[in-house]
């Protein structure tokens, strides 16, 4: 399927105004709400198509991707890394990175810290939680990650942001919303403990087929990718 100029905008329309009506169902401002177009395998001339539509935040899942289009792509874009990242992959992409949503662990927080020591900047980073406890999904579990960010907390170049989520693929949105209902919850008993250098100002989680419930729960960044550009594909870039 050919994805055009048109398409995107259409589809990026639909999915603001989707993420409008789920604000307004749920009573929140939709200024708290931000798409991040998921540009994974896909092309750099598509990614200014929606670049050209508006779109400043695009995510990426291999750092390989994110440093490639981050070197071709206009300044002005705010990068994503919200794929599983390697220890050993974290240097190519520590000043490129606006966000990291992927930390799982105090091994990849101490080496993004150490990553961010050597520049000089602090990383902006969220902690990734496996709230459906699904064992092929990374993530700290929802018992562990208050210690977590504790734990990460105490490392000098790191700033934890708040929380992410992959939740179950389902068809139906609506068995995911305990799942978005439960991060929530999560952010605001972490939120309680009053932890020095961490917010939980952002909630990262809902994709193509369920961010509007996701929105509805509380989220303030939405990962969609298909629901832009279409199926994905895995031409160069």
């Amino acid at each position: 399927m050919v994805i055009n100029v048109k398409d995107i905008l259409e589809n990026m329309n639909r999915v603001e105004s989707r993420i409008d009506s789920a604000c307004k169902r749920s009573g929140r401002d939709r200024q708290g709400v931000t798409l991040i177009a998921v540009s994974k395998t896909k092309p750099i001339s598509m990614l200014m198509e929606a670049y050209d539509c508006g779109c400043r935040h695009f995510g990426e899942n291999k750092v390989q991707e994110l440093v490639e289009k981050y070197e071709r792509m206009p300044k002005d874009i705010k990068w994503h890394m919200i794929g599983h990242l390697q220890r050993n992959k974290v240097k190519y992409i520590i000043d490129k990175a606006y966000l990291i949503h992927g930390v799982d662990s105090l091994k990849l927080a101490e080496e993004i810290n150490k990553e961010a020591v050597k520049k000089n900047i602090t990383a902006h980073i969220l902690v990734e939680v496996n709230i459906a406890g699904e064992e092929t999904k990374f993530g700290t579990s929802a018992k562990e990650a208050m210690e977590l960010v504790q734990e990460i907390s105490r490392l000098p170049s790191i700033r934890v942001e708040g929380l992410m989520t992959i939740a179950p693929y389902v068809e139906n949105p609506e068995k995911n919303r305990v799942y978005f209902r439960s991060l929530y919850q999560l952010s605001v008993d972490i939120s309680r403990k009053n932890i020095d250098n961490v917010n939980m100002n952002v909630l990262s989680m809902g994709m193509t087929g369920d961010y509007e419930v996701a929105v509805e729960e509380g989220a303030t960044y939405v990962r969609v990718g298909t629901g832009i550009f279409g199926e994905r594909h895995y031409e160069t870039v």
